[in-house]
């Protein structure tokens, strides 16, 4: 008796360690998931235009608000170096709301602030909401697709 007690003692211990195991592993997975979009609006912030085009994947496709069509990760690109034109991101605030990884797939939605310096000195502050996909590749996650843009 005491013999089956112990084996499914050490069962429900091995379940347990497993468990935790994966459940550290996911919380991992979604840290490195809000860190990678961290990375994507500080590159942004910093006009690091190369870093930040680093982090889309070659088939990227991401749809802002205000643009009429999703646009390519060669199109964002160009936009970016105009939106350079325009002004410059001063200051952001993410507060991500709900991230999910599957596999090598993840999804995060989070709200956002940011403070745009325009060219003419004027700070224009907006708010507004993401819906971000991304890839787990060799070299870390890397944008798939996003979706979002300032509320109205």
């Amino acid at each position: 008796m005491i013999n089956v007690l112990a084996k499914h003692a050490v069962a429900v211990l091995g379940l347990l360690v497993f468990a935790t195991t994966f459940a550290q592993e996911v919380r991992d997975d979604e840290a490195d998931v809000l860190l990678t979009i961290e990375r994507a609006w500080e590159a942004n912030r910093k006009g690091d235009h190369g870093d930040f085009e680093d982090m889309l994947l070659d088939n990227f496709m991401g749809w802002n608000k205000a643009s009429p069509a999703p646009r390519s990760k060669t199109s964002t690109s160009r936009w970016l170096r105009l939106n350079d034109e325009v002004g410059r991101v001063m200051r952001y605030e993410l507060y991500p709301l709900w991230v999910t990884v599957q596999d090598d797939v993840a999804v995060a939605h989070y709200l956002y602030s940011v403070a745009l310096k325009k060219k003419d000195g004027d700070i224009e502050m907006s708010n507004g909401r993401y819906s971000d996909v991304l890839m787990r590749t060799e070299d870390g996650w890397k944008f798939l697709a996003w979706h979002g843009g300032a509320d109205d």
